[in-house]
């Protein structure tokens, strides 16, 4: 190999190299200040006017979509810059469509959860539901997973597709609800046990008498006593306030009032 050769080569691979660099360079600035933008865009769009007026549950669902949008831009952008033909990154796409469409089922299945959950809202953000044995407040619906908050402060995140083929219970959709109570006392005083239950029930200023007055009824024998059912109505805030409240008033009550729990069960031992 002569001198001129090596002196071509070595200057075409120069060429090469500094194409090269120059693309990596601008798809590094690109990304970089793409990145830079994407969150500018979102920054101002989740404080503008029109966001405001949208429900937050369909408002986080928007942010997701318009975020996986802008990312889309920047990557396409990177690679028309790297000099990677489009219609080739097509014809791949194109063939490995199949492929594709089976590994993301799932999350394909996930995105029409989270349309359908947007479309029948049984629940939206900062509700309390049960789902999927989990309990918590919702505080986010994205494109594939909606995350709530447990009781216990941890955070779940369930795919829209699982959540929205599941029974989900919203325990604060209505304004009102039933706090339902069991106690078992002695069967001696059944109407003095009705008495000072409904007398609790009546002192407490959380408990309503709409949509029905506070009920306290014995529904079952059990041994040695009665066991009662005590429900009352409160707004859905108060529910607990009520419920320990009540849990503890009504007993003491009962116990001041001299009725007492179920008599301890009489046995009988014969000798063999």
């Amino acid at each position: 190999m002569d001198t001129a050769t090596i002196s071509a080569w070595g200057s075409k691979m120069i060429d090469v190299c500094t194409s090269l660099g120059i693309k990596i360079v601008m798809a590094l600035l690109i990304l970089i200040i793409g990145r830079f933008i994407i969150k500018m865009i979102l920054a101002k769009l989740d404080k503008s006017k029109g966001m405001e007026k949208v429900d937050p549950a369909v408002k986080s669902f928007l942010m997701s979509f318009f975020k996986i949008g802008l990312w889309v831009v920047v990557i396409i952008s990177i690679i028309s810059v790297l000099g990677v033909p489009m219609a080739s990154v097509i014809t791949v796409l194109a063939t490995c469509g199949l492929a594709i469409g089976m590994a993301l089922q799932g999350a394909l299945s996930n995105l029409a959860g989270g349309i359908m959950l947007l479309m029948f809202k049984p629940f939206g953000i900062g509700d309390l539901i049960v789902a999927t044995d989990a309990e918590g407040v919702v505080k986010e619906i994205n494109l594939f997973y909606t995350v709530i908050n447990t009781l216990d402060n941890k955070v779940v995140s369930i795919p829209n597709g699982t959540l929205m083929a599941a029974n989900i219970t919203n325990l604060t959709k209505e304004d009102l609800r039933r706090v339902d109570l069991t106690f078992n006392v002695s069967g001696a005083d059944i109407a003095g046990a009705r008495k000072v239950m409904l007398e609790q029930a009546a002192a407490n200023d959380k408990v309503l008498n709409e949509p029905a007055a506070p009920f306290a009824e014995p529904v079952e024998g059990i041994p040695g006593g009665m066991s009662f059912a005590v429900r009352v109505w409160t707004k859905t805030e108060d529910y607990w306030d009520v419920y320990h409240a009540l849990m503890e008033a009504i007993p003491t009550a009962l116990g001041e009032a001299g009725i007492g729990g179920p008599l301890p069960a009489t046995q009988i031992v014969t000798d063999k």
